[in-house]
Protein backbone atom coordinates (compact mmCIF):
# COMPACT_ATOMS: atom_id res chain seq x y z
CA UNK A 1 0.00 0.00 0.00
CA UNK A 2 1.25 3.40 -0.99
CA UNK A 3 2.33 5.93 1.96
CA UNK A 4 -0.48 9.15 1.81
CA UNK A 5 0.60 12.07 0.58
CA UNK A 6 2.76 14.57 2.88
CA UNK A 7 0.29 16.82 4.80
CA UNK A 8 -0.41 20.30 2.96
CA UNK A 9 2.16 22.52 3.80
CA UNK A 10 2.47 26.65 2.58
CA UNK A 11 5.36 28.47 3.14
CA UNK A 12 5.13 30.81 6.29
CA UNK A 13 7.70 33.33 4.18
CA UNK A 14 7.24 34.73 0.81
CA UNK A 15 4.46 33.65 -1.27
CA UNK A 16 4.80 30.38 -4.00
CA UNK A 17 3.21 31.03 -7.14
CA UNK A 18 2.33 28.21 -10.28
CA UNK A 19 1.83 28.14 -13.42
CA UNK A 20 0.47 25.26 -14.73
CA UNK A 21 -1.55 24.27 -18.04
CA UNK A 22 -0.94 22.24 -21.20
CA UNK A 23 1.16 22.55 -24.24
CA UNK A 24 1.40 26.32 -25.42
CA UNK A 25 -1.13 27.65 -23.17
CA UNK A 26 1.07 30.72 -22.18
CA UNK A 27 2.83 29.58 -19.12
CA UNK A 28 6.07 30.85 -19.61
CA UNK A 29 5.12 34.31 -21.27
CA UNK A 30 2.44 34.88 -18.15
CA UNK A 31 5.42 33.71 -15.72
CA UNK A 32 7.82 36.26 -17.10
CA UNK A 33 4.93 39.51 -17.32
CA UNK A 34 4.32 38.56 -13.91
CA UNK A 35 8.07 38.43 -12.71
CA UNK A 36 8.88 41.91 -14.20
CA UNK A 37 5.49 43.56 -12.04
CA UNK A 38 6.58 41.88 -9.29
CA UNK A 39 10.68 43.46 -9.42
CA UNK A 40 9.02 46.69 -10.60
CA UNK A 41 6.93 46.55 -7.50
CA UNK A 42 10.04 46.02 -5.38
CA UNK A 43 9.82 42.34 -4.47
CA UNK A 44 12.54 39.99 -4.44
CA UNK A 45 11.16 37.72 -7.48
CA UNK A 46 12.79 34.30 -8.56
CA UNK A 47 11.79 32.77 -11.81
CA UNK A 48 11.72 29.60 -12.90
CA UNK A 49 10.52 26.32 -14.37
CA UNK A 50 10.44 22.60 -14.14
CA UNK A 51 11.99 20.32 -15.33
CA UNK A 52 15.37 21.41 -15.66
CA UNK A 53 16.13 24.84 -13.72
CA UNK A 54 18.95 23.06 -10.94
CA UNK A 55 22.28 21.25 -12.50
CA UNK A 56 20.94 18.15 -11.31
CA UNK A 57 17.91 19.14 -13.46
CA UNK A 58 19.35 20.08 -16.62
CA UNK A 59 20.33 16.58 -16.86
CA UNK A 60 16.79 14.64 -16.00
CA UNK A 61 15.05 17.15 -18.32
CA UNK A 62 17.62 16.00 -21.31
CA UNK A 63 16.50 12.55 -20.05
CA UNK A 64 12.82 13.17 -19.83
CA UNK A 65 12.26 15.39 -22.81
CA UNK A 66 14.47 14.27 -25.84
CA UNK A 67 12.94 11.95 -28.49
CA UNK A 68 16.51 10.45 -28.56
CA UNK A 69 15.56 8.72 -25.17
CA UNK A 70 12.86 6.46 -26.79
CA UNK A 71 10.75 5.05 -24.30
CA UNK A 72 10.84 4.83 -20.80
CA UNK A 73 8.78 2.64 -18.13
CA UNK A 74 6.06 5.09 -16.75
CA UNK A 75 7.48 4.87 -13.09
CA UNK A 76 11.43 5.34 -14.29
CA UNK A 77 9.41 8.79 -15.80
CA UNK A 78 7.87 9.73 -12.67
CA UNK A 79 10.38 8.46 -10.78
CA UNK A 80 12.50 11.06 -12.76
CA UNK A 81 10.35 14.24 -12.14
CA UNK A 82 10.10 13.62 -8.75
CA UNK A 83 13.99 13.59 -8.69
CA UNK A 84 13.91 17.45 -10.19
CA UNK A 85 11.10 18.63 -7.74
CA UNK A 86 13.18 17.45 -4.69
CA UNK A 87 16.26 18.97 -5.85
CA UNK A 88 14.58 22.43 -7.26
CA UNK A 89 12.48 22.82 -3.62
CA UNK A 90 15.73 22.16 -1.89
CA UNK A 91 18.53 24.36 -3.71
CA UNK A 92 16.02 27.14 -4.95
CA UNK A 93 12.68 27.29 -4.41
CA UNK A 94 13.18 26.68 -0.27
CA UNK A 95 15.31 29.48 0.40
CA UNK A 96 13.77 32.12 -1.96
CA UNK A 97 10.88 31.77 0.13
CA UNK A 98 12.64 31.64 3.07
CA UNK A 99 14.60 34.77 2.18
CA UNK A 100 11.15 36.47 2.05
CA UNK A 101 10.81 36.33 -2.14
CA UNK A 102 8.49 36.25 -4.34
CA UNK A 103 8.96 32.79 -6.54
CA UNK A 104 7.07 31.73 -9.57
CA UNK A 105 7.75 28.52 -11.19
CA UNK A 106 6.59 27.20 -14.54
CA UNK A 107 5.03 23.80 -13.42
CA UNK A 108 5.11 22.06 -10.32
CA UNK A 109 3.55 18.98 -8.99
CA UNK A 110 0.08 19.28 -10.29
CA UNK A 111 2.25 18.50 -13.62
CA UNK A 112 3.53 15.59 -12.49
CA UNK A 113 -0.14 14.33 -11.33
CA UNK A 114 -1.28 15.30 -14.76
CA UNK A 115 0.75 14.06 -16.89
CA UNK A 116 2.40 11.08 -15.25
CA UNK A 117 -0.63 10.12 -13.52
CA UNK A 118 -3.31 11.03 -15.67
CA UNK A 119 -1.65 11.06 -18.84
CA UNK A 120 0.39 7.71 -18.09
CA UNK A 121 -2.84 6.02 -16.31
CA UNK A 122 -0.57 5.49 -13.30
CA UNK A 123 -2.43 5.17 -10.02
CA UNK A 124 -2.34 9.55 -9.18
CA UNK A 125 -2.29 8.25 -5.15
CA UNK A 126 1.07 6.63 -5.84
CA UNK A 127 2.18 9.83 -7.94
CA UNK A 128 1.25 11.83 -5.80
CA UNK A 129 3.03 10.26 -2.34
CA UNK A 130 6.29 10.32 -4.23
CA UNK A 131 6.03 13.75 -5.36
CA UNK A 132 4.51 15.34 -2.16
CA UNK A 133 7.58 12.99 -0.50
CA UNK A 134 9.71 14.37 -2.49
CA UNK A 135 8.95 18.32 -1.92
CA UNK A 136 8.19 17.97 1.71
CA UNK A 137 4.28 18.24 1.14
CA UNK A 138 5.17 21.97 -0.09
CA UNK A 139 2.30 23.59 -2.04
CA UNK A 140 2.26 27.17 -3.79
CA UNK A 141 -0.14 29.85 -2.42
CA UNK A 142 -1.29 30.13 -5.59
CA UNK A 143 -1.50 28.01 -8.93
CA UNK A 144 -3.30 29.63 -11.91
CA UNK A 145 -4.08 27.10 -14.45
CA UNK A 146 -4.21 28.93 -18.04
CA UNK A 147 -7.01 26.09 -19.64
CA UNK A 148 -6.48 25.86 -23.48
CA UNK A 149 -7.71 22.88 -25.35
CA UNK A 150 -4.88 20.50 -26.56
CA UNK A 151 -5.78 20.86 -30.41
CA UNK A 152 -5.11 24.57 -30.18
CA UNK A 153 -1.76 24.46 -28.03
CA UNK A 154 -0.26 21.66 -29.81
CA UNK A 155 -0.60 23.30 -33.11
CA UNK A 156 1.47 25.82 -31.71
CA UNK A 157 4.41 23.51 -32.01
CA UNK A 158 6.94 22.80 -35.40
CA UNK A 159 8.80 20.25 -33.53
CA UNK A 160 7.62 18.63 -30.49
CA UNK A 161 9.52 16.68 -27.37
CA UNK A 162 8.32 13.63 -26.08
CA UNK A 163 5.88 15.06 -23.85
CA UNK A 164 4.55 17.20 -26.67
CA UNK A 165 4.34 14.45 -29.50
CA UNK A 166 2.29 11.88 -27.28
CA UNK A 167 -1.39 11.79 -28.51
CA UNK A 168 -4.00 14.10 -28.75
CA UNK A 169 -6.16 11.65 -26.18
CA UNK A 170 -3.17 12.02 -23.32
CA UNK A 171 -3.10 15.54 -23.60
CA UNK A 172 -6.23 15.62 -23.14
CA UNK A 173 -6.46 13.60 -19.89
CA UNK A 174 -3.93 15.94 -18.64
CA UNK A 175 -6.46 18.94 -19.47
CA UNK A 176 -9.32 17.16 -17.52
CA UNK A 177 -6.64 16.79 -14.95
CA UNK A 178 -5.98 20.09 -14.26
CA UNK A 179 -9.46 21.09 -14.33
CA UNK A 180 -10.48 18.81 -11.78
CA UNK A 181 -7.94 19.93 -9.40
CA UNK A 182 -8.36 23.18 -9.74
CA UNK A 183 -12.61 22.51 -9.08
CA UNK A 184 -11.41 20.63 -5.45
CA UNK A 185 -9.28 23.18 -4.20
CA UNK A 186 -10.91 26.76 -5.46
CA UNK A 187 -9.27 28.45 -2.84
CA UNK A 188 -5.84 28.22 -4.14
CA UNK A 189 -6.41 27.84 -7.78
CA UNK A 190 -7.31 30.16 -10.60
CA UNK A 191 -8.29 29.08 -13.76
CA UNK A 192 -8.21 31.24 -16.35
CA UNK A 193 -9.05 31.16 -20.29
CA UNK A 194 -5.63 30.62 -21.93
CA UNK A 195 -7.49 32.32 -25.58
CA UNK A 196 -8.13 35.49 -23.91
CA UNK A 197 -5.92 38.61 -24.55
CA UNK A 198 -2.58 38.22 -22.85
CA UNK A 199 -3.23 41.66 -21.11
CA UNK A 200 -6.20 40.32 -19.95
CA UNK A 201 -5.08 37.54 -18.71
CA UNK A 202 -1.94 39.33 -16.45
CA UNK A 203 -4.43 41.35 -15.02
CA UNK A 204 -6.51 38.56 -13.58
CA UNK A 205 -3.39 37.03 -12.30
CA UNK A 206 -2.29 40.48 -10.56
CA UNK A 207 -5.76 40.78 -9.22
CA UNK A 208 -5.84 37.28 -7.44
CA UNK A 209 -2.39 38.07 -6.17
CA UNK A 210 -2.34 40.85 -4.64
CA UNK A 211 -4.21 39.83 -1.61
CA UNK A 212 -1.25 37.39 -1.11
CA UNK A 213 1.65 40.00 -1.26
CA UNK A 214 -0.44 41.77 1.16
CA UNK A 215 -1.04 39.54 3.16
CA UNK A 216 2.87 38.29 3.12
CA UNK A 217 3.58 41.92 3.92
CA UNK A 218 1.95 41.90 6.66
CA UNK A 219 2.79 38.86 8.18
Amino acid sequence: MPLPPSAPSYADRGVFVCFEGGEGSGKSTQSRRLGSWLEAAGYEVVLTFEPGDTAVGQEVRRIVLSPETGALDDRTEALLYAADKAEHVATLVRPALDRGGVVVTDRYVDSTLAYQGAGRALDVREVEAVARWATGGLRPHLTVVLDLAPETGLGRFVGRDRIEGESLEFHQRVRQAFLDMAAADPGHYLVVDARADVDEIEQSIRAALTPLLTQAVQS
